[in-house]
């Protein structure tokens, strides 16, 4: 019998202890039934109790012992012993709700008086039939409770937690009040224990007797057959004796004398008278007398042994008897033994059982401290939120106040361009006022002359005044116009690819012309403000009006001096983000986009995009085939614009349900999924009649459009573009068998060659990479260095040879950072924001973090220093976890920011953070948190990247936008962004951080202690190297001006090609 309380806050352990001794007792306790009552929340309300009674007393005990039977106890379905004659029926079940508030408290009073009622009100679920599962274990049911309150006390108000305290409370009295009960029912046990002691040593006694009466009937059973032997013996001779008298007799016969037979003296009186008369017979010389006592002594002991024969059979009988009662004698014994290990069994049980109700007990106890610091936390967080509110009102108010004054500056910028325009009028008419005072002069010194002098010069002044009218309406006009064709720059990019991508939905549902689609395409394109404001009029009309309304806008438009750029990824930020690669095609997209370019983006649907980060998703009511395994597919079409780029999105309606696994790579079939991806998005360009000048993939798993495009899609009419491929880290290529090739339609025969595509490393596999580098226009990476590094049998990873035959097209741009988005001044995540002109923002989110992470804050100058990074070798993972304690070391403070895809690597650090889990200086937090993230740039004073190879790197650029100076190997884009401050071959103005070239703790060790010297010897300096690094340019223009660069000139050699 297991009873428990399944409420919110706790399980009511003393009160299952004190069941399961009730349980393990023979026959019952009578002690009289206890009451228990469980109080509640005041939130939730469960049926908590049922009712049990007890019949035996203490003699029902010893006779419910005495006739138990000798098969042992038996088994409850809990595995639990109990008594053959109790049964269910004597444990009446009934069902009661928890106790209204006000009883609550009634009994609790009464409780503290020591009147407790003699009902045991406890909760049992005993009925087979009621419920055949097996009650919860008190592990499992306290885990799911434990877990369940968690949850649950994110979401009360104070008031429900002091609530639930004060039912705590109370029900720990009531299970103290339990818990004496149950010890009153382990004394009553222990004397009924040793009650039965005493019945089992009669019983040995008595045993001890059975078996000395054993011994004396084996001693007599021996004396039983010596007697049975002698017996024999006897009869042996009386036989023998009986043959003798024979032989006599028939002696007799022969001489002539008569015979006679007697029972009881067989031969005698025919022996003497044939003795008497025959004295020459040998007989008669024999004493008669003697002869005759002899015989009649014979046959007495005969008939006396026959007797005692009986006897001894009848002993022997009842010794037998005896003996099976003394055997079962023994059976019983045995079965009392086996009881008595039971009940000693049962015994320790309970007291180990109490023993952890004790624990529980000061569990519960550890539980109300718990419940008052968070009451104090609730508290905390009250203030909090109060402070938090009164920040947002004042926010609020704030803004409001700011777009008050926005309005009120447009109303002024409109006033000033009227005026403006007033003013250049008011200024032409002033010059032909003066011209005409000058003329009216001239006419007054005139006027004597002549009247028709007169007369014509005021014609010539009116002929003036309506060529000035005529002037400033044609400018009218051309202004008109001019409005008409300018770009509109007031409207956010968002505006323009949803519009662009609204050309294409047509364009695909065959709606409008290609042709159409073109010049609206264009209009878009470039901005301009007819097509704006033919969008903004028609926005409430019906599709057919709005198309009906831009076609009306159709004209000659001049060609934009602007680029097509496509790029194919497997990732982008924020939606769909595994590393570096989505911020690149995110980053450097909005640039391009900025400049003036065109730039659309294909993407994979995958099932666990952020999917609330993308504006505007719609399905397409177009389908694209793609060929798969020789097999046609179709593939679902999605639109939308993600922070203002206009990307489709791919959902192949395949059986494998390539991009609905949950997670983005890792995968068995990657392989298959990526290469399938590749040729649904150039079936996507074919079919909508898209003509890029320039298609960008990046890494291995778009790779295949290289390849596919030059094979497939240029013979059949998609060969406008010149093709662009990133590889951003040459660690992963994507090799796999050569025949999973075929699946996407590419000839294995053709490319697995060691001119194309075959692995460099393994003739009978294939490297995506080595294709892209292969068939691309233009082939580059993510840094300067790396470009270099690569071309290295170290850093080429086997691509070396192909790298370096490639040369030509292959180059090394620096990646950028999205410098809007990283930006401590607007970034809300942080405690404060700031600036480089103001700095004081950046201690208080120092001081803030501590506090969040509860590092010790007693001294603000304490150096910083943290590392967010993915913990692989390739990261240096033995260099950080060295960096933690030379840290320490040092006196500074460490924060680690990052997971491990790898088991080893991930366990090895949650036992350093184990730790360090309450130290005051050292914490690490093994996940990635973006907005911890954003906190930890902000507040630390140090950056560590000790890679091992880094093809480019962008945390240490984030780091020095947000005033953290880094601490960087020298290696990859790490050497093309970080530049020592004692590095005399660098100019100062570049010189941003601490370098070390070997990837060693000796190297790593000095560069730190160079860092905190000076962060310690000269703080004015250190101040000068934060601002110094906070205003460095690390966004994406530089970049993406070497990219318009190399796409011009390779459209431009494809260009001349053609021509000639």
């Amino acid at each position: 019998m297991e009873a428990y309380f399944a409420g919110d806050q706790m399980v009511t352990l003393s009160s299952k202890i004190s069941a399961r001794i009730l349980s393990h007792s023979p026959s019952g306790l009578n002690k009289g039934n206890i009451c228990v009552r469980f109080l509640a929340s005041s939130y939730r309300h469960l049926p908590t109790s049922c009712r049990i009674h007890h019949s035996f007393s203490s003699k029902n005990k010893r006779h419910h012992l005495k006739k138990m039977s000798l098969e042992g106890p038996s088994i409850t379905m809990d595995g639990e012993s109990e008594p053959e004659n109790v049964s269910n029926q004597n444990v009446p079940i009934e069902r009661e709700g928890i106790l209204p508030e006000s009883d609550s408290d009634e009994y609790d009073n009464n409780g503290s008086n020591g009147d407790v009622t003699n009902e045991a009100i406890i909760d049992v679920e005993n009925s087979a039939h009621n419920d055949t599962r097996a009650p919860p274990t008190p592990e499992k049911t306290s885990l799911a409770i434990a877990n369940d309150a968690g949850q649950q006390l994110s979401g009360l108000q104070p008031e429900d937690l002091v609530d639930m305290i004060r039912n705590a409370e109370k029900n720990i009295l009531l299970l103290n009040q339990a818990r004496v009960r149950a010890l009153d029912d382990l004394g009553s046990i222990i004397s009924e224990k040793a009650a039965l002691q005493g019945e089992i040593n009669m019983l040995e006694v008595k045993l001890a007797e059975n078996d000395a009466r054993m011994k004396v009937t084996a001693q007599e059973k021996l004396q039983v057959e010596r007697l049975e032997d002698q017996l024999e013996k006897l009869r042996n001779e009386l036989v023998e004796r009986s043959r003798i008298g024979r032989n006599e007799s028939d002696m007799y016969k022969d001489h002539g004398y008569p015979s006679r037979k007697e029972d009881s003296t067989p031969h005698l009186s025919i022996i003497h008278s044939h003795v008497n008369e025959d004295h020459n017979h040998p007989l008669y010389q024999l004493d008669s007398s003697s002869y005759q006592s002899s015989m009649q002594s014979l046959n007495l002991e005969l008939r006396s042994l026959r007797n005692e024969n009986e006897l001894l059979k009848n002993d022997v009988q009842t010794l037998r008897d005896g003996l099976n009662r003394v055997k079962i004698t023994d059976e019983h014994v045995m079965t009392l033994e086996k009881e008595r290990s039971y009940l000693e069994s049962a015994l320790k049980d309970l007291e180990s059982k109490f023993s952890d109700s004790r624990e529980d007990v000061s569990d519960l106890f550890n539980l109300k401290f718990e419940h008052k610091k968070l009451v104090e936390k609730v508290a905390n967080l009250q203030v909090m939120q109060d402070k938090a509110t009164k920040q947002a009102e004042r926010a609020i108010s704030e803004l409001q106040k700011n777009q008050e004054l926005w309005k009120k500056v447009d109303k002024l910028e409109e006033s000033l361009e009227e005026a403006k325009v007033y003013k250049r009028s008011s200024e032409k008419l002033q010059q032909y006022t003066e011209l005409m005072q000058q003329k009216i002069n001239l006419l007054e010194d005139r006027l004597g002359k002549s009247d028709e002098e007169i007369h014509s010069y005021l014609q010539l002044y009116q002929e003036s005044v309506q060529e000035f009218q005529d002037t400033l309406n044609r400018l009218k006009e051309e202004s008109k116009k001019r409005n008409l064709h300018d770009p509109v720059d007031d409207l956010p990019w968002e505006f323009w690819s949803q519009l662009l991508l609204m050309i294409d939905g047509w364009l695909l549902e065959k709606k409008i012309t290609a042709n159409d689609a073109s010049v609206l395409r264009e209009m878009a394109w470039k901005r301009e403000g007819r097509i704006c404001n033919a969008y903004i009029a028609s926005k409430e009309k019906s599709e057919r009006d709005i198309i009906s309304t831009f076609l009306g806008l159709i004209s000659k438009v001049p060609i934009s001096p602007g680029l097509y750029i496509v790029h194919i990824a497997a990732e982008m930020a924020p939606i769909a983000k595994v590393g570096g690669l989505g911020d690149v095609v995110t980053g450097l997209s909005k640039t391009l986009q900025k400049r003036g370019h065109l730039v659309e983006i294909i993407l994979p649907k995958y099932d666990c995009m952020q999917y609330d980060r993308i504006h505007d998703l719609k399905a397409l009511d177009f389908v694209v085939e793609s060929s798969f395994d020789g097999k046609q597919f179709k593939n679902k079409i999605w639109v939308g614009t993600v922070e203002g780029l206009p990307v489709y999105f791919i959902e192949p309606l395949h059986p494998s349900n390539f991009f609905w696994r949950g997670k983005f790579y890792g995968e068995p079939d990657d392989f298959k999924r990526f290469s399938y991806f590749s040729r649904a998005a150039l079936e996507l360009l074919l079919r909508a009649g898209k003509k890029p000048d320039i298609i960008h993939c990046h890494d291995w798993q778009t790779a295949f459009v290289a390849p596919l495009y030059w094979d497939l899609y240029a013979p059949r009419g998609l060969n406008s573009a010149r093709i662009c491929f990133t590889c951003h880290n040459f660690e992963y290529q994507g090799t796999a068998p050569a025949s999973e090739m075929a699946s996407c339609g590419l000839d294995v025969q053709q490319l697995n060659r060691p001119d194309r595509m075959q692995d460099n490393t393994s003739r009978d596999r294939v490297n995506p990479v080595k294709g892209a580098v292969v068939f691309s226009n233009i082939v580059t990476t993510v840094s300067p260095t790396y470009a270099q590094e690569v071309r290295t049998a170290e850093g080429g990873k086997g691509l070396h040879t192909t790298v370096n035959l490639h040369s030509k097209k292959f180059v090394g741009i620096l990646n950028g950072i999205d410098t809007g988005a990283w930006n401590p001044a607007a970034d809300t995540f942080l405690e404060i924001q700031y600036s480089a002109t103001d700095l004081l923002g950046k201690a208080e989110n120092k001081s803030a973090l501590r506090k969040q992470l509860g590092l010790s804050h007693a001294n603000p100058r304490q150096p910083l220093v943290s590392c967010i990074t993915r913990l692989v070798p390739q990261k240096g993972v033995h260099l950080i976890r060295h960096a933690i304690y030379r840290t320490m070391e040092l006196g500074g403070q460490f924060i680690l920011l990052g997971s491990s895809p790898l088991s080893h690597i991930q366990e090895e650090f949650e036992g350093i953070a184990k730790q360090f889990e309450h130290h005051d200086h050292v914490r690490l937090i093994l996940k990635y948190d973006e907005s911890l993230s954003r906190c930890i740039y902000a507040a630390s004073d140090m950056f560590i990247v000790p890679s091992i190879f880094e093809p480019c790197g962008l945390t240490q650029m984030i780091a020095m936008r947000y005033g953290s100076i880094p601490i960087a190997r020298k290696t990859g884009g790490l050497n093309d962004s970080v530049f020592d401050i004692n590095d005399d071959t660098i100019p100062l103005q570049f010189r941003n951080g601490f370098t070390f070239a070997n990837a060693d703790e000796q190297g790593l060790n000095r560069a730190l202690e160079r860092a905190f010297n000076h962060y310690r010897s000269h703080p004015v300096s250190w101040q000068e190297l934060v601002q110094k690094v906070m205003n460095l340019d690390f966004s994406w223009d530089s970049s993406a001006s070497q990219y318009e660069e190399l796409y011009s000139k390779s459209i431009a050699r494809a260009r001349s090609f053609h021509r000639t």
